[in-house]
């Protein structure tokens, strides 16, 4: 699978992550510029291999996963606001293009596999779409899995209650596909119908490529 991450809005991958910008050089070609908005570059080596335990309990790898167009967030089922939000918006995303006869995965990835076992999950992911699929596995999995796409987050330091404690994370959604890899990230302002368009506007050029 190709690593490449296209930056379209601005050189800094996830709102919310503050530091540095990172390193771009020229994309040669880009057979994607018509689904763009912008076009400034890419960066390497984003994304990659992965081993994480999926809502029913089974080992899964990234082929197994990202086996077509995949919509991948990144965050926690016991977010109060944010998450759940987003999560709507993905699905509902899925949903127009699967009425349009694209079919594209909705996945969810935890950042707390402390309270995020499968079960969890699947009760979750189940509720927000049916064939959404939730992956959550130990402590240096997730570690593993967010380094690589360069995902923020961290644990409230000195909750009210323990057991009831937040997570700060990025909130980007992140469109994969098993041949060209990363194509392009989605910032939570983005619409459900903005979203469906663009990821309808990559499955024409991979069906034609």
């Amino acid at each position: 699978m190709k690593r490449y991450l296209i930056i379209t809005t601005a050189v800094v991958i996830a709102a919310g992550i503050g530091g540095g910008a990172y390193f771009m050089r020229s994309q040669p070609t880009d057979i994607f510029a018509q689904c763009r908005s912008t076009h400034a570059g890419i960066i390497t080596a984003f994304g990659g291999p992965f081993e994480l335990t999926n809502q029913d309990g089974q080992t899964v790898t990234e082929k197994d996963v990202i086996d077509g167009m995949t919509l991948m967030y990144f965050g926690y089922t016991f977010c109060p606001d944010v998450c759940p939000l987003d999560n709507a918006r993905n699905a509902k995303a899925v949903s127009i293009m699967e009425q349009q006869g694209l079919m594209v995965k909705p996945v969810f990835v935890t950042i707390d596999p402390a309270r995020d076992t499968p079960a969890v999950m699947k009760d979750y992911v189940s509720y927000i779409h049916p064939r959404m699929v939730g992956l959550t596995g130990t402590d240096a999995q997730i570690k593993s899995i967010t380094k690589k796409y360069l995902v923020y987050y961290s644990k409230e330091l000195e909750p009210a209650d323990p057991e009831y404690y937040l997570m700060s994370h990025s909130t980007n959604t992140y469109l994969m596909d098993p041949k060209y890899g990363f194509l392009q990230f989605f910032p939570r302002t983005v619409s459900a119908e903005n979203m469906a368009k663009t990821v309808s506007c990559y499955a024409d050029v991979i069906a034609n490529n």
